[in-house]
């Protein structure tokens, strides 16, 4: 049976020294293109990933922002493009080589039954290298806290390696989306779940970055305790919007 096709987002800012080695664990998967997305890196990853896309052409495409930066921007912009292509699966990775594209197989896989999963860290067969036992604590109390009052089922909400089938990530109002920062990523399942997407999730073992900077930030933190109420707040009006829509 042929593998889906899939396309990889990857957003980028300032990861210019680990953007090739994510890269060569990708192409190595025939059916998997790449879209990077840089937000204007000073460090120039854009030129990188530009030198990258001339080396494996019509296996990666960049996207140089020049709207306002974030996460949740960036993602917006690549999502509006890849839902156009012609793959059945679309797919986010980060580039600070905390995800293992060796587990991208398995993701991709998971897409004939469900029509979102996840890399989570916190079903069994999930792992996490290199957090100190804190950061562990702080991350899976957070995913407890996003899970009781979003009222979400899966273990790793947080997580940012995801596959989504083409036409469930088409379903998402982005226009709409008020989270730029991590929590969007939250947002982009809560939605999911209110829409009725079927939500897998896969274990995979997670490994701090070794090379750049964290991209966690005082407001980031803020924005990550306020949106699973924000979220909770909204549950009805997603719903019967997404009733009208059907």
């Amino acid at each position: 049976m042929t593998a889906p096709s899939a396309l990889v987002i990857v957003p980028t800012y300032n990861e210019r020294d680990n953007l090739p080695t994510l890269v060569a664990g990708l192409i190595r998967h025939a059916n998997v293109r790449i879209l990077v997305v840089d937000d204007r890196s000073p460090d120039g990853t854009g030129e990188v990933a530009d030198e990258l896309a001339g080396r494996h052409p019509g296996r990666i495409d960049v996207v140089h922002r020049a709207d306002r930066r974030g996460l949740g921007r960036s993602y917006v912009d690549g999502i509006r493009r890849a839902i156009h292509e012609p793959v059945d699966v679309i797919c986010q990775m980060d580039a600070d080589l905390s995800h293992d594209p060796r587990c991208l197989p398995d993701l991709i896989a998971a897409t004939s039954e469900a029509e979102v999963v996840i890399g989570s860290r916190y079903v069994p067969g999930g792992k996490i290298i290199n957090w100190p036992a804190r950061r562990c604590f702080l991350s899976r109390l957070a995913n407890g806290y996003i899970r009781l009052i979003a009222r979400l089922e899966p273990h790793d909400c947080t997580s940012g390696y995801r596959c989504w089938r083409r036409e469930a990530l088409a379903r998402l109002p982005l226009d709409r989306f008020f989270s730029d920062g991590y929590s969007f990523l939250v947002e982009m399942l809560f939605i999911s779940a209110v829409q009725g997407s079927r939500i897998a999730e896969v274990p995979i073992t997670f490994v701090e970055r070794r090379l750049g900077q964290s991209k966690l930030s005082p407001s980031v933190l803020i924005e990550s305790a306020i949106t699973p109420w924000r979220l909770a707040a909204t549950r009805g009006r997603i719903a019967s919007s997404f009733r009208a829509l059907c």
